[in-house]
């Protein structure tokens, strides 16, 4: 992996040997989150995601087709760095969502950063139409969140409870409000949010104005079809800049990461 792009002063003398295959640390270093203060709400808000060259998000309906080794390793490393990891209900489905792990690299990190062993995973849903007996559910590290509105059915916050998930309300709906969701995830001591998707759940949080970072990996391929982009659903009225505050390559893959600005 190289450098394409100055990072930041922090990250700039990580460029030692830009045809090495970056370590753990060196991403890490390179992806880590601000510093308290930073974000709306109390929480940072960063989006991980791939797209193809043609804006593809997903090849029959899963991302990992247009994903690479490369790509999976900044992925598992973001999720390291992360208190929670949001997800909307359909993409808990089509990607069989498991629970985050410990993983024995990042440990003394997450220690040294006051967070517990693994991030939270938490699964955006309005009718909470979702299998709780998976493992997601019954046997994760770290306890599953369920976001969810304060018309959510009853007998599904039963059954999420029953599983063993903690059900936060996060709107007076049937549907959850973006701007509450980070809120109430930043006062359970979540502050580093990370979510992956889906598209019309990153839509949404684009639409609300709640997103401060973006991590895309653009791969080099082109699939055509009727695939959906990144992020879909209601636009916005005047379009939002983000800045480029990260390039890096290898094989042709670019894993870019934009701030808003």
């Amino acid at each position: 992996m190289r450098r394409l792009f100055p990072v930041t002063d922090e990250t700039a003398a990580a460029d030692e040997a830009a045809d090495s295959e970056w370590s753990l640390d060196r991403l890490a270093e390179a992806y880590a989150y601000p510093g308290p203060g930073a974000g709306d709400g109390g929480g940072w808000l960063r989006a991980n995601m791939v797209s193809t060259l043609d804006g593809a998000a997903e090849h029959e309906g899963r991302s990992q087709p247009i994903s690479c080794a490369t790509d999976m390793r900044v992925f598992g490393t973001l999720r390291a760095l992360a208190d929670v990891v949001i997800v909307g209900a359909e993409t808990v489905r089509q990607e069989q969502y498991r629970p985050a792990r410990a993983r024995t690299e990042f440990a003394a990190r997450r220690r040294a950063a006051g967070q517990g062993p693994a991030p939270a995973v938490a699964v955006v849903s309005a009718a909470l139409d979702l299998d709780f007996s998976l493992p997601l559910f019954t046997s994760p590290l770290v306890p599953t969140l369920v976001l969810t509105g304060a018309a959510a059915p009853p007998d599904r916050i039963t059954a999420a409870e029953g599983a063993g998930a903690r059900v936060v309300i996060a709107g007076d709906g049937l549907g959850v409000e973006p701007a509450r969701a980070v809120r109430a995830l930043a006062e359970l001591g979540h502050r580093r949010l990370l979510t992956e998707g889906g598209p019309r759940l990153l839509g949404q949080f684009v639409a609300a104005g709640v997103l401060d970072e973006l991590c895309l990996t653009v791969s080099p391929m082109l699939t055509s079809g009727q695939a959906r982009r990144i992020a879909y659903g209601h636009a916005v009225e005047v379009p939002r800049r983000f800045e480029l505050v990260s390039l890096l390559e290898e094989a042709g893959f670019l894993f870019s990461r934009y701030r808003r600005s």
